[in-house]
C-alpha cells in the first residue's frame, strides 16, 4: 500500500505524466526493480488504492445487519463508507477525486479503474448470494451477476459524477447522496437476483 500511496501522491501533486514510476519507487523508498515486481505500468500502482475502497464498500455490505433486504444494505453501506469522516475523511476525498479525474484523461488508468470496478462486483456478488439465500451456499446466477453489476455502477457512476464538480465530499451534491439518489431511483429493481 505504500508504493499505492507515493504514486497517489506524486499523480496528485505533480500530475500523471510528470511522474514516472521511476520517481514513485523512489518516493516508496523502494529500488526500481522491486516497483515493477510488484507493477507493470505507473498507473497500476494505484490500483490497490482504488480496490481499498471497493473493498470497504462491500465489506459494509457483507457487515450490514442481517435483517437488512439488500437494497437497505446497499444504502447502509453507503452511509459507512462514501460520507466523508466515516469511511474517508473529507481530505482523502479530495485525493480520489483527483484520481478518479486522472481516470478520465488516462486510457491506461482509466483501465485500472475498470478493471478494480469489475474485481469488486465480483466480490460483490458472492456477498449477495451469502445475503439472499437462508438454505446454505449457492453459485452465482447470472440474475446475482446482473445485481452486483447494478449496485456497483450506482456507487461508481455517483463516485464518478461527484469527482467531475466541485463540490464538497459531504452534502447534497457529495458521493453518499448521490450513490443514495441513484440507489432510491431502482427501488422497483428486482434486489433478490432470483432466475
Amino acid at each position: 500500500m505504500e508504493i499505492a500511496r507515493a504514486a497517489s501522491a506524486l499523480f496528485v501533486r505533480q500530475g500523471l505524466r510528470a511522474t514516472r514510476a521511476e520517481d514513485i519507487a523512489q518516493a516508496a523508498g523502494i529500488a526500481p526493480r522491486t516497483f515493477y515486481r510488484y507493477f507493470a505500468t505507473k498507473e497500476e500502482a494505484v490500483a490497490p488504492l482504488y480496490a481499498a475502497g471497493a473493498q470497504r464498500w462491500a465489506e459494509a455490505v457483507r457487515t450490514a445487519p442481517a435483517h437488512l433486504a439488500v437494497p437497505e444494505a446497499l444504502e447502509h453501506a453507503v452511509h459507512h463508507t462514501l460520507t466523508p469522516g466515516i469511511g474517508v475523511s473529507a481530505a482523502s476525498w479530495e485525493w480520489v477525486r483527483t484520481l478518479i479525474r486522472l481516470a478520465d484523461t488516462s486510457p491506461a488508468l482509466r483501465k485500472v479503474w475498470a478493471e478494480v470496478c469489475q474485481a469488486s462486483e465480483t466480490v460483490l456478488g458472492e456477498i449477495l448470494v451469502t445475503r439472499s439465500t437462508s438454505t446454505g451456499p449457492r453459485p452465482i446466477t447470472p440474475a446475482l451477476r446482473f445485481t452486483a453489476a447494478v449496485a456497483g455502477a450506482a456507487v461508481r457512476v455517483a463516485v464518478e459524477s461527484w469527482a467531475a464538480t466541485s463540490a464538497p465530499p459531504n452534502g447534497p451534491e457529495g458521493p453518499a447522496s448521490l450513490a443514495l439518489h441513484n440507489l432510491h431511483a431502482l427501488r422497483s429493481f428486482d434486489w433478490g437476483g432470483e432466475d
